[in-house]
Formats: structure tokens, C-alpha cells, sequence
């Protein structure tokens, strides 16, 4: 019986401490196959580089690395790398969460968005908290869940976004299937300046503010429970479609 084909990647980089735990966790499954970006490319996005080409790098036996982003990771890596088409794809395991609105930037959520567009079961793991990290946690629940996505696979067009909290095992209060809470930043771009008086902007902290209700990843995250959010790719307001057609005369 061949053994399941695993595609595991990320967007902090083939040497991160996540992906590695990740990749450790998924060989108990089948064949795990690393293929990640050379360099840290958090927050890019479902970007494609398309303006250079690519090369890959063969690290070690089953670990590759690209000079792209994640979703060039997973393209390729299925395209051209892997021999056979992957029977999961993982993506992680990232250092701090993947909440809320954040998820429209985060390069560890988009490999799984790609691929989802390739109809592979995909999940994307990201664990709360702050440096330094311990991902022994972490990479037990990517274990699990991969196990039951493997076994059971995942609705049509439909992504798992997996956040966990940063505790020890005996605190984690549970498993909770949540929806895409809110997350706003306030005062989020800093004004600096060069040496020679040059104004900068640099875009990064501010104060979080949130909104959604009870159910969604954020609340049940900070309440110590692990939140496995599903993700569609079909972005329509279906809601917004009747508002149009009954307000909007054309």
C-alpha cells in the first residue's frame, strides 16, 4: 500500500524551527516532503513571482528549498518536485497567530489557499504566543488534524485556518471549529526618519482592536481553546448579490 505523499511548506523559511516540527510530525503519516522558500516571506500574500525565474535547491533527502514565496512553494513543489500528486498539504508551523483579517496577508495561510485551488486537502498551523517558542504542542495537534484530513478529507473548496494557543498541553481546553472574527489595527504606521531628515513610513504595530462575537477564532483561541477555522475560496457575498439586484437599478 503506497504510503500518503505529504507536501509541507511555510513562509518563514525552509530553516524555521516550525516547519521542521511540522515535518517531523507529518513522517509518522507518509512521506513528508519539504519544499519552502529560501528566505522569511511572511505577509506576501497569495503572491506568484512572475517576473524572474525560480530555482530549487535540493537540501537533503526530501527537503527542497525555492527562491519564491509560498505559493510559488506549493505550485512547483506539486508541478515539478514531488512525483506523484500530494495527498495533504500542510503549511506552518508559523510563529504567532493567523487571526482575523490577518489571514488576507499571511504567506503560511495562502500555500494552503493554493493548495485548496488544486483540490488537495490543505491546513495551514499557526501557534499563539511570543518568543521563544516551543512547537512540541503545536506540531501534536498538526498530527491529529492531519490524520483526521487524511482520513476523512475537507468540504469541497475549503481550507482548515488552525490557530493554537501558547500552553502546555494539559491547559489546552479543546478543539472549536470557528469563524473569521476582525482585526483592526490602530495607529499602525509609524513615521520615522534617515539620517538626512527624509521622512519614512514603516508599517507594523499599533493597537489591536477586535470584533466578530464569541465564536470566532480570536475569543476562542484567547480562551484556551485550539480554533480550526474553515476557510472557502468562493469570496462572493451571496447576500450582497440580492442588496445589488433589489437597490441597485440599473
Amino acid at each position: 500500500m503506497t504510503k500518503p505523499l505529504i507536501l509541507v511548506t511555510n513562509d518563514d523559511g525552509v530553516y524555521a524551527p516550525g516547519i521542521r516540527a511540522l515535518l517531523a510530525a507529518m513522517q509518522s503519516l507518509g512521506q513528508a516532503v519539504i519544499v519552502a522558500p529560501e528566505q522569511d516571506k511572511s505577509a506576501v500574500s497569495h503572491s506568484l513571482t512572475m517576473n524572474r525565474p525560480l530555482r530549487v535547491r535540493k537540501l537533503e533527502p526530501d527537503i527542497y528549498t525555492l527562491d519564491g514565496t509560498p505559493t510559488d512553494c506549493v505550485t512547483i513543489g506539486m508541478n515539478k518536485v514531488l512525483d506523484r500528486r500530494p495527498d495533504l498539504i500542510v503549511s506552518g508551523i508559523n510563529p504567532g497567530p493567523n487571526l482575523g483579517d490577518d489571514i488576507s496577508y499571511s504567506g503560511t495561510v495562502s500555500a494552503a489557499i493554493e493548495g485548496t485551488m488544486y483540490n488537495i486537502p490543505s491546513l495551514a498551523f499557526s501557534l499563539a504566543g511570543e518568543a521563544p517558542f516551543d512547537f512540541a504542542v503545536a506540531a501534536d495537534v498538526a498530527w491529529k488534524l492531519a490524520s483526521m484530513a487524511l482520513q476523512f478529507s475537507l468540504p469541497e473548496n475549503t481550507l482548515l485556518n488552525i490557530n493554537v494557543p501558547a500552553c502546555g498541553p494539559a491547559d489546552i481546553r479543546g478543539i472549536r471549529f470557528t469563524r473569521q472574527g476582525r482585526r483592526v489595527y490602530k495607529n499602525a504606521i509609524q513615521e520615522t526618519f534617515d539620517p538626512w531628515g527624509r521622512k519614512h513610513y514603516w508599517i507594523g504595530g499599533g493597537t489591536v482592536q477586535w470584533t466578530g462575537g464569541e465564536d470566532t477564532d480570536e475569543q476562542v483561541l484567547r480562551a484556551g481553546y485550539i480554533s480550526v477555522t474553515p476557510i472557502q475560496l468562493d469570496l462572493t457575498n451571496h447576500a450582497g448579490i440580492d442588496f445589488l439586484r433589489k437597490h441597485w437599478q440599473m
